[in-house]
């Protein structure tokens, strides 16, 4: 069997009301954990403290207050998300044609075990990216379709989560995980190295989604530009080498030797983890509304673009569009943080 993961914290608690000012990210401070308005989940070095409340009902259509926005004043309604129909490449596909294209860049002396979940495709329109996240990982917690994208749109920004589907701040994407899908929803805090990494590979090995905030190159891959690329991805799969591959429940792949799978109809035995300090050895399997296919990226390139991010791009401050951001800043919505999602009535 897998190996099974701590279990989730209760739900994100809700959101402290927002002032009329329109907010603007401050300067970088020095490097320091981000000023929550919750504690951080059980497995972060603070002591948390007792379960949050459950969610509030949903606020009145009048009378709430206004969200810190960028260019409040000229704010215009984001366009019906338009759900492209478009090829679905398959995960376990996908991914050995990346290993055939790019053989020199996965190391020879180790083994192969590739878990995956299959997602659909959404190419987003404007930037959604998170909310073009959010949807393909919601077709895993409530399978087959999940909920349209247009709904996700809708309740993002009458909580005051956006202004034309732009997201950031990873607790407020909680938030909104749990409000719509009624799924489970962990914030990670503290970056995804150190304890975390364990509880970020078992949590994929098990089949669960992750959401992962990063900035985006001009390949779509993890880059470090300060957050002025910010970008959002999920992963839903994870390739791991490892010296040798347990004997119970893997079979290889007839294609590619060395790659092999977890045989879903038997019991499967554990997969050892990578070590941290072993380089070139996990991959995330991950999917971003700019492309139809998966993408395997280096994990440590992964966790030190999600750890850079700090400010907010001068040319989208600048743009006449309208943007918003938590108090705090880049720094403190998105910074060494990601969502870990799976089904309430998870057993894992």
């Amino acid at each position: 069997m897998t190996s099974r993961s701590p279990a989730l914290k209760p739900p994100i608690p809700p959101r402290a009301p927002a002032s009329p000012a329109p907010i603007i990210p401050p300067p970088p401070v020095a490097a320091g954990p981000p000023d929550l308005a919750f504690p951080l989940p059980p497995w972060s070095p603070q002591v948390p403290g007792p379960p949050p409340p459950p969610l509030p009902p949903p606020p009145p259509a009048t009378g709430a207050a206004p969200p810190h926005v960028f260019g409040l004043e000229k704010s215009q309604l984001l366009k019906k998300a338009l759900e492209k129909a478009g090829p679905v490449p398959r995960g376990r596909e996908d991914v050995k044609r990346l290993l055939k294209l790019h053989k020199d860049r996965f190391r020879s002396d180790l083994q192969w075990i590739l878990f995956c979940a299959d997602l659909p495709s959404l190419i987003q329109e404007g930037p959604q990216c998170g909310l073009v996240a959010l949807w393909m990982a919601g077709t895993l917690l409530l399978p087959p379709s999940g909920i349209p994208l247009e709904r996700l749109v809708q309740v993002a920004m009458e909580r005051g989560y956006t202004a034309q589907g732009e997201m950031f701040s990873v607790a407020d994407m909680g938030r909104l995980a749990q409000e719509v899908l009624g799924c489970q929803a962990t914030l990670l805090c503290g970056g995804l190295g150190g304890p975390n990494r364990d509880l970020v590979l078992q949590h994929l090995v098990t089949g669960h989604p992750l959401l992962i905030p990063y900035d985006e190159d001009f390949n779509h891959e993890p880059c470090q530009r300060k957050g002025h690329k910010a970008h959002w991805a999920v992963s839903a799969g994870v390739l791991l080498g490892v010296p040798a591959v347990p004997s119970l429940g893997y079979a290889e792949d007839p294609e590619l030797p060395g790659l092999f799978h977890p045989v879903l109809s038997k019991p499967c035995q554990s997969p050892p983890l990578p070590e941290e300090g072993s380089l070139g050895a996990v991959y995330l399997l991950s999917k971003q509304g700019k492309s139809w296919h998966y993408k395997l990226w280096d994990y440590n390139q992964v966790r030190d673009s999600n750890l850079q991010l700090t400010d907010f791009s001068p040319l989208r401050a600048t743009d006449g569009r309208a943007y918003v951001v938590p108090a705090g800043g880049v720094r403190a919505g998105l910074c060494g943080q990601a969502l870990l999602l799976r089904p309430w009535d998870s057993s894992h």
